[in-house]
């Protein structure tokens, strides 16, 4: 069975008086709050072992091939599978929808976003694709061997990207994912400068599957709970991607992507050994055509000294989003009988109320 997902359908934090940071967020909370952005996600959840699926992620609505978008990656820690680092790193820009999913189906991904491009009308002579492809390891709860996601679901989580609210939890590329011993998922977020700092919108989405020691709002969550790295095995990795209007060469945008890394951090992340933790980021606001007559690109790029309330603003969504997972995420059994349980939120909400992060 697949199924597709946009809507919320859990609590999350703000909704027990919880908060991240100072920053307002946007109409949704979350990455679509990005004039433009949309999101797909097809959920794959048969029998008793197939618990994975897909999201993607587009930037824009028009052809990506050739109407590129401004573009970095940072790596925080490389154990992972990333499709499409060199290309961006090297040139600075997007041109493919982002497509998360599991490890071992990141080539069938690309090879479903390669299909994708070369389909769009304008895209006839096209012979180079470069396919941004992020992936997780859900091989804990998913039959990850059996590579259950063809290149149909890719093509359809693409085809019914969306804008509005946003599936958080055990959605698409989430589905079968584990965060600090407890479910993972799809979350997202976002923040929404006020007119004094440029009124700019910074939005996140994150599938998140790692560990360390699990922090909201700056209490130690794992601790109380007791479930934490080295005390219990928690591994894994977490994809962010951050999205924005504001008008940031790559250069920027890497940047940008390094203070998304602190967000993580600041719910106990620590990227360990086997910990794939990658950011890409993304700048809406120019685009750079494939092909031109002129010989320049003249842009209007933001200066450096206005870019720390963008910085603060993917710090903030970025650990929100994570958090925001976890709220959404359901106890689920997956391959091999593994059971994976939800975070205990009411447990939590009563911690944080006792240390005054909470209603």
């Amino acid at each position: 069975m697949s199924t597709t997902m946009l809507a919320q359908s859990a609590k999350r934090p703000r909704d027990y008086g919880i908060h991240f940071g100072v920053l307002p967020t946007g109409a949704y909370n979350a990455i679509t709050d990005v004039p433009g952005v949309r999101i797909g996600q097809v959920t794959l959840k048969e029998g008793s072992s197939v618990r994975t699926g897909v999201t993607a992620i587009l930037p824009h609505t028009g052809n990506l091939f050739q109407q590129k978008l401004p573009a970095a990656m940072y790596i925080g820690n490389g154990f992972g599978k990333l499709m499409g680092y060199s290309q961006v790193e090297e040139l600075g820009t997007l041109e493919s929808p982002i497509v998360l999913t599991n490890t071992l189906n990141v080539a069938t991904a690309a090879d479903a976003v390669i299909d994708y491009t070369l389909a769009q009308p304008g895209n006839e002579q096209v012979r180079s694709v470069n396919p941004v492809i992020g992936e997780t390891n859900d091989g804990f709860l998913n039959d990850i061997r059996g590579r259950h996601v063809k290149k149909q679901h890719v093509l359809d989580a693409i085809a019914q990207a969306k804008t509005g609210p946003v599936a958080e939890g055990n959605v698409g590329a989430g589905t079968g994912t584990v965060c600090f011993g407890f479910k993972g998922g799809i979350g997202t977020a976002s923040r929404k400068l006020p007119a004094s700092l440029d009124g700019y919108t910074v939005g996140v989405l994150v599938q998140t599957n790692f560990g360390g020691v699990l922090q909201i709002a700056g209490v130690p969550v794992g601790v109380a709970l007791g479930k934490y790295s080295f005390k219990e095995k928690l591994d894994g990795s977490c994809m962010m991607v951050v999205v924005t209007d504001a008008p940031l060469d790559a250069r920027n945008l890497k940047r940008l992507a390094k203070r998304a890394f602190m967000g993580l951090a600041q719910t106990g992340g620590i990227a360990s050994n086997g910990s794939g933790d990658y950011v890409i980021a993304v700048s809406t606001a120019y685009k750079i055509p494939h092909e031109s007559a002129s010989a320049f690109d003249e842009v209007k790029l933001l200066r450096n000294d206005n870019t720390s309330a963008l910085f603060m603003a993917a710090i903030e969504a970025t650990n929100e989003a994570i958090i925001n997972s976890m709220f959404a995420a359901r106890t689920l059994t997956g391959d091999q009988g593994h059971t994976v349980e939800q975070l205990p939120v009411e447990r939590v909400v009563d911690l944080l109320r006792k240390a005054g992060q909470a209603r």
